[in-house]
């Protein structure tokens, strides 16, 4: 499982330290949704990893809650995207789901991300080889399902938060980690 302090492979020393924790149900992994979304501003890019199944989709929901969007996030596997405006004045939630997409950046390029992105944050599931490049920051979230986790819970998810890049240095992302309410 390794320690709070490992990175995200490729990582420098301007990263912050990973943060790993359980996820025992749905509702905890929209929780943290919620909760991660307090640690994001406009500009801020976030790849979502996890097989099918995973979580990703609830993660982000919690996330649109939490940004208090307009709209019912939803998956969107088969438009590519979604943006969903702010009802509070902060920043949109594009929510981009790049499975169907083989290429990388260049094949991306077609959503207008780099456009989007500052003014915005910007949730790519399946982004993993693909949307790096449109920020030398990003905040990488894998997201493992178990089996069976200690206690006999079964489906439990390992979620890992790294921040890459300048721009998370210095965020504490220990409080992702708070036992879920």
């Amino acid at each position: 499982m390794g320690t709070p302090h490992d990175r995200y492979p490729g990582g420098t020393a301007q990263d912050a330290p990973a943060v790993r924790l359980t996820v025992r149900t749905a509702a905890h992994m929209h929780e943290l949704g919620r909760r991660l979304a307090t640690l994001l501003t406009p500009g801020d890019l976030v790849l979502l990893s996890g097989e099918l199944g995973a979580g990703k989709t609830t993660l982000t929901r919690g996330l649109g809650e939490g940004l208090q969007v307009r709209g019912a996030v939803t998956s969107p596997t088969f438009v590519i995207a979604r943006v969903h405006p702010s009802l509070v004045g902060g920043p949109a939630l594009v929510h981009v789901d790049a499975y169907r997409l083989g290429g990388g950046l260049d094949e991306m390029e077609d959503l207008d991300l780099d456009v989007s992105l500052p003014e915005s944050v910007v949730v790519v599931e399946w982004g993993d080889g693909k949307v790096e490049d449109l920020s030398e920051a990003r905040l990488h979230v894998v997201i493992g399902r178990d089996a069976v986790a200690p206690g006999g819970v079964e489906d439990v998810r390992e979620v890992t938060v790294t921040g890459v890049g300048p721009r998370w240095a210095t965020e504490d992302l220990t409080p992702l980690a708070a036992p879920p309410r």
